[in-house]
């Protein structure tokens, strides 16, 4: 009985905080395929339809709206969003944002150049007076932070990046595995651009809310729902769905993209 109430009381406190919210939670996020992206109109993605099934399992209602990724934080920032998907914890938001114990996935940053102008790092010290082109806001970790070896050079967008590498602004291009090759897919590219055999980094991605009355049972739940949904085979076919792209690597040789989510 005990334990009967205080999951109870953790759904009541819920609801009245996101009755306070207009009972919808605003949830912001950027393109970023394919994890979350709109297809034609239909939002789609394995991060995002797997956030809709725990929401809808929870009796949540969800307001979603697609911004670049700097006004996302800045909506979070000035209260303006309840919450961000696909967003990687930092130390600096705790004063903010509340992060569920189990993450949506895991991305792998990668670097990626125009086979014209070969590139192929095997290691950040070969990026020596190089340009990499970057998306503003986004945390690569701190040793391509924190370098001083290589210029680093944001756009607008994913495809703004990949246009500007193959005019030979850019040297190369950083971004998660699965998103390069969506994105090299799309534009029809992948004949024309390789990826280097470094791992910048590897960071596991969240649905983070803003801090306020009765959120932190919310990101209980939520955590608590999401492990659960990932044991099931709807979870499974969901994620074969949307992990098995390839890449091309700098040894000519194929690699297929393994399914990284946690499990």
């Amino acid at each position: 009985m005990p334990a009967l109430l205080k999951l109870l009381t953790a759904a009541l406190f819920t609801c009245l905080s996101l009755a306070a919210y207009g009972e919808k939670l605003r949830i912001v996020t950027e393109p970023w395929a394919p994890y979350v992206y709109d297809d034609h109109g239909t939002m789609r993605g394995l991060d995002y339809e797997t956030t809709v099934t725990v929401f809808q399992r929870l009796g949540v209602d969800v307001e979603w709206q697609f911004l670049p990724w700097k006004r996302c934080l800045a909506m979070l920032d000035q209260g303006n969003a309840d919450g961000a998907l696909d967003i990687f914890h930092s130390h600096d938001r705790d004063t903010l944002l509340l992060y569920p114990s189990e993450p949506l996935s895991e991305v792998e940053f990668v670097l990626y150049y125009a086979n014209e102008r070969p590139h192929p790092a095997q290691t950040l010290e070969d990026l020596h007076n190089l340009t990499v082109g970057t998306s503003p806001g986004y945390l690569y970790g701190s040793p391509f932070a924190d370098s001083t070896l290589f210029h680093r050079e944001p756009a607008p967008s994913h495809e703004a990046n990949f246009g500007k590498l193959l005019l030979g602004r850019i040297d190369l291009v950083i971004t998660d595995r699965r998103v390069g090759q969506h994105v090299l897919k799309e534009m029809g590219l992948e004949d024309k651009v390789s990826q280097a055999p470094v791992v910048v980094s590897r960071q596991q991605q969240f649905l983070a809310v803003r801090r306020g009355a009765g959120m932190d049972l919310l990101v209980q739940r939520f955590a608590a729902e999401l492990k659960r949904f990932k044991q099931e085979p709807a979870y499974a076919a969901l994620s074969a769905k949307y992990g098995g792209f390839q890449a091309n690597t700098a040894s000519g040789h194929t690699v297929e993209q393994q399914e990284s989510s946690a499990p």
